[in-house]
């Protein structure tokens, strides 16, 4: 029998002997793959990211926690808009005071867009989704919806965005506004704005939207004159910082934080994540990135 000190270090050898035997077998048969990647620490609130071709997750953080979107409602606002029945793109808008007061009643992100002016509905894509114009999202609401009254055919409008989110299976996401400015129930999640904008790259004209870093419109002012608009200068950074990013949208708000809806195709392979509170613009596409390695790396 062992007993005391000695015993102690007899029993510490053994267990030191056993464990560097497990290593060296683990080392032969099981060790980590050399490609094994850390799980990054975000931080932001929520986050969820997917590899786009299989549709199988890679990362989760509060995946399911419905949250404020802020502006990434447009991509649902672009969604509804492309699945019209015989779109035809050069449709024109034209621009109402009804936009213009809206921008400025709620100090929103704006087009710029001109009272008078007729726009098309490619250009109000790029004004909804590059400088994120909620009067470009109004316009596309209005001129979309249906209905005798705007109201009403901004209603109907968001009852389409709530009914898509049903058929994409989005369980934990409402919609009340069409471009982010809520009503005090605009949420979603992570995992459901990611399917979302999956879904949404399936379509060619919001691939080139979203992927555009610059575009000038040019409009027709009311007296029939070309308006060369200032250029619309999208707000997702990653386009510039991050090789192989192909969009999507950013998001932000005084309850949202900073969020970003983002994809990045390299080699092949595409990942696509969302993240939601973010504690900065900065911080969102540092989050992003992150992830982004993280999915590659997979």
């Amino acid at each position: 029998m062992i007993t005391g000190i000695k015993g102690t270090r007899f029993r510490r050898a053994a267990a030191v002997t056993v464990t560097t035997g497990a290593v060296l077998a683990a080392g032969a048969f099981g060790a980590a793959p050399a490609g094994a990647v850390t799980t990054p620490t975000i931080a932001a609130a929520g986050g969820y990211v997917m590899n786009n071709g299989t549709a199988k997750t890679l990362y989760t953080k509060a995946a399911d926690t419905k949250r404020s979107t802020g502006s990434t409602t447009k991509i649902m606002t672009a969604k509804v808009v492309l699945s019209q029945p015989n779109l035809n793109l050069d449709a024109t808008v034209t621009i109402q005071k009804a936009y213009s007061d809206y921008i400025v009643a709620n100090t929103a992100s704006s087009a710029h867009l001109i009272v008078g002016d007729k726009v098309t509905v490619r250009q109000l894509l790029y004004g909804l989704m590059l400088p994120s114009g909620c009067d470009a999202a109004y316009a596309l609401a209005d001129k979309f919806g249906s209905g005798s009254t705007r109201a009403a055919r901004v209603k109907s409008f968001i009852g389409k965005m709530n009914s898509t989110a049903r058929s994409l299976g989005m369980t934990n996401t409402k919609f009340d506004s069409f471009d982010g400015i809520g009503n005090g129930s605009n949420y979603s999640t992570p995992r459901d704005l990611t399917k979302l904008a999956s879904s949404a790259m399936k379509s060619t004209t919001f691939k080139t939207v979203v992927k555009t870093k610059s575009y000038t419109a040019k409009t027709v002012t009311k007296t029939g004159s070309t308006r060369t608009m200032a250029a619309w200068t999208n707000t997702n950074t990653l386009l510039s910082s991050y090789s192989g990013t192909i969009g999507v949208k950013t998001g932000s708000g005084p309850e949202a934080k900073y969020c970003l809806v983002f994809a990045a195709t390299r080699n092949g392979k595409t990942i696509i994540g969302t993240v939601l509170a973010s504690t900065s613009i900065t911080q969102r596409a540092t989050d992003a990135t992150k992830l982004l390695n993280y999915g590659f790396a997979k």
